[in-house]
């Protein structure tokens, strides 16, 4: 059966007419929200698929006799291919289209999750999972250019806080996968559920149109000129710290999340927590709701007072609060409490990149920009389940996950070099 092209409709921000007091979310018309509602779906779904992994590694590791560092590898072949995804993606995304990208980047992603419950030998199942990863990678780069471009520049950096709140959705209904399906009928079982985003993307499809300013903005089909203007001297350095910045914290973000599930659910022994596969999905949920907090504040702090110092704010908080968190594994209640902390400004961060990368890059390159930074980030990112891995093998998971706190502070300091983009309108 053949999928109808998407729509074409219009989908320049229209402002709706009132007073100057009226809410925010009054300034926007229903293509943006549509906009918007695309791109959430499709990043809900990515956290979801993204995560599963993590939340059914002890198991994974039981079934396969793996080691902590093996273990880890497989999670960074994901990241790692996913990253490679996202870099391409970003490029389809500003060659042929953010919706078109998007569509077809939930499809893949999609198939190769429920494809992993095919999974017998360790070599299968890193196979699909890279496979998933490419699928998965293309989605921030096309949804987050689909809706910088669609949204005013006043309220960029609130869409992009809610767009990003999207992830910790996902992991919430990762976790809740888990705990349910889990204990009855295994980890395939639970791979299987992640294959339903392809339904979405129908609906995406036929419905969601490419923004305006893309159809109108220039072209080329070369991809040498499509490089030339990337690396040129106007975009090269902003391009270079940015994914500086992105290394730091995707590295920092993948080494944290990957293992928090496996600390949790750990024997004290070993540096973990000691508690049961239901119990630690349970306390990943006050984390994530938390996670979502954070990626919606940190939007509408943002567009009040700039990208930079909310930035540094977030991830300096979260260098602070992660050693904390790793020396806490025999406290339970600490665990409850810290978590909402954790998840708070070690994701809520993230939020600026969907807003500031957009607004430093031109509309016949933004896609690809983003992609590169974010995704390049990404694969330096996919380096540290093995590394955090490698180091709870040897000190234990709790003390392993404070190396993480290096890399918050380095991306931190990295976003000084960064000019303030508050404010600025897309070209």
């Amino acid at each position: 059966m053949s999928i109808p092209k998407p729509a074409r409709a219009p989908s320049a921000a229209v402002p709706i007419a009132g007073s100057p007091s009226a809410p925010w979310y009054r300034a926007v018309g229903p293509l943006q929200w549509k906009s918007l509602a695309a791109a959430e779906f499709a990043w809900i779904f990515d956290g979801m698929d993204m995560m599963l992994y993590a939340l059914v590694l002890t198991t994974i590791r039981s079934e396969f006799q793996l080691t902590s560092a093996v273990a880890g590898s497989i999670a960074s072949v994901g990241v790692f291919a996913s990253a490679m995804g996202g870099i391409m993606g970003g490029y389809l995304a500003d060659r042929f289209g953010r919706v078109r990208t998007l569509v077809y980047s939930m499809l893949l992603y999609s198939f190769a999750t429920g494809a992993v419950t095919t999974s017998h030998t360790v070599s299968a199942l890193v196979f699909w999972r890279a496979v998933a990863g490419l699928g998965l990678g293309p989605v921030w780069s096309a949804g987050s250019a689909l809706v910088a471009e669609t949204w005013p520049s006043e309220h960029r950096g609130k869409v992009s806080g809610l767009l990003q709140g999207g992830w910790a959705i996902g992991y919430l209904f990762a976790a809740l996968l888990a705990g349910v399906l889990l204990p009855l009928y295994g980890w395939r079982s639970v791979f299987l559920a992640g294959s339903a985003p392809a339904l979405f993307a129908i609906w995406i499809w036929r419905s969601v149109p490419e923004p305006e300013l893309w159809l109108h903005s220039p072209r080329s089909s070369n991809l040498g000129a499509h490089l030339r203007l990337l690396f040129g001297p106007v975009s090269r350095e902003r391009l270079t710290i940015a994914t500086i910045i992105c290394s730091c914290t995707l590295f920092a973000y993948w080494g944290l999340f990957t293992w928090i599930p496996a600390y949790l659910s750990s024997p004290i022994s070993q540096g973990g927590a000691g508690l049961s596969i239901v119990q630690s999905s349970a306390w990943i949920v006050p984390a994530q709701i938390g996670a979502f907090l954070g990626y919606t504040s940190f939007g509408f702090l943002a567009d009040r007072f700039g990208r930079r110092a909310v930035f540094q704010a977030f991830v300096f908080t979260a260098a602070v609060i992660v050693p904390v968190y790793g020396l806490a594994a025999r406290s339970p209640i600490a665990l409850l409490i810290l978590g909402p902390l954790v998840g708070c400004f070690a994701h809520g961060f993230f939020s600026v990149f969907g807003a500031m990368l957009a607004e430093l890059f031109p509309s016949a390159i933004r896609a690809t920009a983003q992609g590169f930074a974010y995704n390049t980030g990404r694969a330096a990112g996919a380096f540290a389940p093995f590394v955090i891995g490698a180091a709870a093998d040897r000190y234990g998971i709790g003390s392993a996950l404070a190396v993480t706190s290096a890399f918050f502070i380095a991306g931190g300091i990295m976003m000084r070099f960064l000019p303030e983009t508050k404010g600025e309108a897309l070209s």
